[in-house]
């Protein structure tokens, strides 16, 4: 190299890919200017005195305009968007879904299984009768169906909590109500004394090119009117499987918001320059997801400014707290992250590839097994699946003292037909169906997978340098450590052990997670740690499982204390030559360790889970801190008994495994605040707040520094 040109250094700041050189910065000894000497010359500076200008031309705003009547709040989701100023009480909320003309033949709506289901054409195992011993909690699975026996062990669980509790079981409850099921008929409603008739659209206007929200859903007959019914964000990205290109997708999106601001809140296309935004994103989000929702908002639609939100940041704004483990139960997943001091544990965020939408189908195969007297239900049809929502808002819960034979109704109203009303026995059912949270078994994960894909090309590169935390998180690595292959000496004591201490401990985290989740099943909870894993992993887990009996009795309280800083190399690996960074995410093959540390952290049970949140959120004060604080947000927060559900299952856990560890304290939302807006109202505290003025991110910023300009300005992300 000539003399006088010093050594390059690695830029971690700029563009990833690139053969040209980047010099090093002058040396301001040798400049006579004073360029970019001062905070004032930096980009940021100029536009915010630029906006103060502008701001000191227009007109100041008229004294009753109240504040944050000139933001508006996007919370996006798979069933609902929630959208209003960020002056109103409450958000509108309206189905997120759109109905777009179609050529014919309109596809036809299918329905992707989330839930295991029973052989065709076998009869249900229903005995649970009392065993020889006269023990009235003894289940009796004799078939050889997998789905009978997922089916038991949840049972299992739930009988030995009313054990725990000392509550009856009725033996003959199931035969019981599956006898009166298929014997009842249903009874006609005249539409004259039907409160909540259903207007359906039989013929949409000529002009009628989109319907948005409940319009779509009132189409009596999409397909015989030539309308594709399409929802266009699947939990927390968008719904690539419904969508050839992507590029629809975001017009679809681009169509609902526009339509809801103007016959919602009597916003017009030529004002959105005057209205800033607030977007809600997840809190373990996809960088695409958030490049293109900002890009449809600020270039598209054209609004004045952004700031982004994440959502469990958004929900302890709105409670009023500043430190909580946020549990947000949505329709398709549930996200968990640790919220300490007003920011967000980056290593605490996993996400769990289950919701509300798999306890109302699951709820649907169990009423299924007692001859469910709607014979005629699909649900791939939106009335069908309404009549299902309404059963489980109505009858699901998870107190086991709620457990009887009762008799309960519902409505089903068709497009053409009469309302009819009908009746229906059930006993455990209403609690086995949100169970299966707690027991996802009967889970269909890959299943669920089929048809969904990224939306930016594997080979087509970020402008920003990535982070393993954009795609792992410590509390994931965590979660999935069990299903890693078993070392070929595993060491009866700690201080022997061939491998370095710091793997040592992270594969007795493994066995720790495991241990603690067995010792707890004879408590109240008989659980295991993961969600039906293939048999060559499960079988580890069992002799893991084993290999902790010989685990000191002091080793978990020395685990516990899960660094965030740390990197957990759990098997001792041969030393290997780090690859360089890949454009392709690295949730297939986390650190060459061979498994999708993502998708296999999503199965756990939503206990452990949250349980393995805190621990990646620091040491045992931490774990404590967060425990005796964990905000349940969401439409399954509303389930009864969901707060005493978790807290008696996270004290099984945490008990044995954190020191001092006093109790679990679920906190309830605010008096009169719907959990399900919680979030929402959250980002319209921080649109009314002065401070927000120093991260909003204009359509200029936006040009020029694009994603890196989001992350510079919202420096939680």
């Amino acid at each position: 190299m000539p003399r006088g040109i010093p050594n390059a250094k690695k830029d971690d700041s700029g563009m990833r890919y690139t053969s040209m050189h980047v010099p090093l910065a002058p040396n301001p000894k040798h400049v006579g200017t004073s360029y970019l000497k001062s905070e004032t010359q930096t980009i940021w500076s100029r536009n915010a005195a630029r906006k103060k200008e502008l701001m000191a031309e227009e007109t100041a705003p008229s004294p009753e305009q109240r504040r944050g009547s000139h933001v508006i709040v996007i919370h996006p989701g798979s069933r609902f968007l929630r959208i209003g100023r960020a002056s109103d009480v409450s958000p509108v909320s309206i189905p997120n879904v759109i109905a777009r003309k179609h050529k014919p033949p309109v596809p036809v709506p299918t329905y992707v299984e989330g839930i295991s289901r029973p052989r065709k054409g076998q009869v249900p195992q229903l005995s649970v009768s009392a065993g020889p011993d006269g023990d009235e909690y003894a289940v009796d699975i004799t078939s050889d169906d997998p789905f009978d026996a997922k089916m038991g062990s949840i049972i299992v669980s739930l009988r030995e909590r009313m054990r725990f509790y000392k509550l009856r079981v009725t033996s003959n409850a199931a035969r019981v109500a599956s006898t009166f099921n298929e014997q009842f008929k249903p009874e006609i409603i005249p539409e004259i004394n039907d409160p909540f008739f259903v207007d359906w659209i039989q013929d949409p206007q000529e002009d009628s090119e989109a319907l948005v929200g409940e319009r779509a859903l009132r189409l009596s007959d999409p397909q015989l009117l030539n309308y594709s019914v399409k929802w266009p964000i699947h939990g927390k990205n968008f719904n690539t499987r419904d969508y050839p290109s992507h590029q629809m997708i975001l017009d679809d999106i681009e169509t609902i918001i526009s339509s809801v601001l103007s016959e919602k809140l009597n916003v017009r296309r030529p004002d959105y320059k005057d209205y800033s935004v607030v977007l809600v994103i997840p809190d373990f989000y996809d960088r695409a997801y958030v490049r293109e929702f900002v890009n449809v908002l600020l270039v598209s639609l054209g609004f004045k400014q952004i700031c982004v939100q994440q959502e469990s940041l958004a929900a302890t704004y709105g409670a009023g707290i500043s430190n909580a483990c946020v549990v947000d139960i949505g329709a398709v997943n549930s996200s968990i992250a640790c919220v300490d001091e007003g920011l967000i544990i980056p290593d605490s965020r996993i996400t769990l590839n289950m919701g509300g939408d798999d306890i109302t189908e699951f709820l649907y195969v169990l009423l299924e097994r007692i001859s469910f007297p709607y014979r005629d239900i699909n649900l791939a049809r939106w009335y069908d699946w309404a009549v299902m929502e309404d059963l489980k808002a109505r009858l699901c819960t998870l107190a086991e003292g709620d457990v009887a034979l009762n008799l309960y109704d519902f409505v089903v109203r068709k497009p053409g037909k009469p309302t009819e009303k009908y009746g229906l026995r059930a006993y455990d059912e209403i609690i086995l169906a949100p169970m299966c949270i707690f027991e996802p078994r009967v889970i269909e994960f890959d299943r669920k997978h089929i048809g969904l894909r990224s939306i930016p090309h594997p080979d087509v590169t970020e402008e920003i340098i990535e982070h393993p935390v954009d795609h792992v998180t410590q509390a994931m690595i965590i979660s999935t450590q069990h299903l890693l292959p078993p070392p070929s000496i595993v060491p009866t004591d700690v201080r022997h052990s061939p491998i370095p201490i710091s793997q040592s401990q992270d594969e007795t985290t493994a066995v720790v997670e495991n241990g603690g989740k067995q010792e707890q099943q004879e408590v109240s909870l008989p659980s295991t740690a993961h969600a039906t894993p293939p048999p060559a992993v499960e079988s580890f887990a069992q002799s893991a499982v084993g290999a902790s009996e010989g685990v000191p009795a002091d080793t978990p309280m020395e685990v516990i204390d899960v660094e965030v800083d740390v990197k957990p190399s759990p098997i001792p690996v041969p030393p290997q030559p780090q690859p360089s960074q890949s454009s392709v995410p690295v949730t297939s093959n986390y650190g060459g360790l061979g498994i999708d540390v993502c998708f296999e952290a999503s199965k756990l049970p939503l206990d452990v889970a949250i349980f393995n949140s805190a621990r990646a959120s620091g040491g045992d004060d931490k774990i404590r801190k967060h425990l005796q604080a964990v905000l349940v947000i969401g439409g399954s927060a509303l389930i009864p008994g969901m707060a005493h559900a978790l807290e008696s299952r996270q004290v099984a856990i945490a008990t044995p495994l954190v020191p001092s560890m006093d109790k679990v304290q679920i906190i309830p939302p605010p008096k009169e605040v719907d959990p399900r807006v919680l979030a929402w109202k959250g980002a319209a505290v921080l649109g009314k707040m002065d401070s927000v003025a120093d991260i909003w991110l204009t359509p200029m910023d936006w040009d020029v520094l694009g994603m890196r300009g989001l992350r510079e300005r919202c420096f939680y992300l």
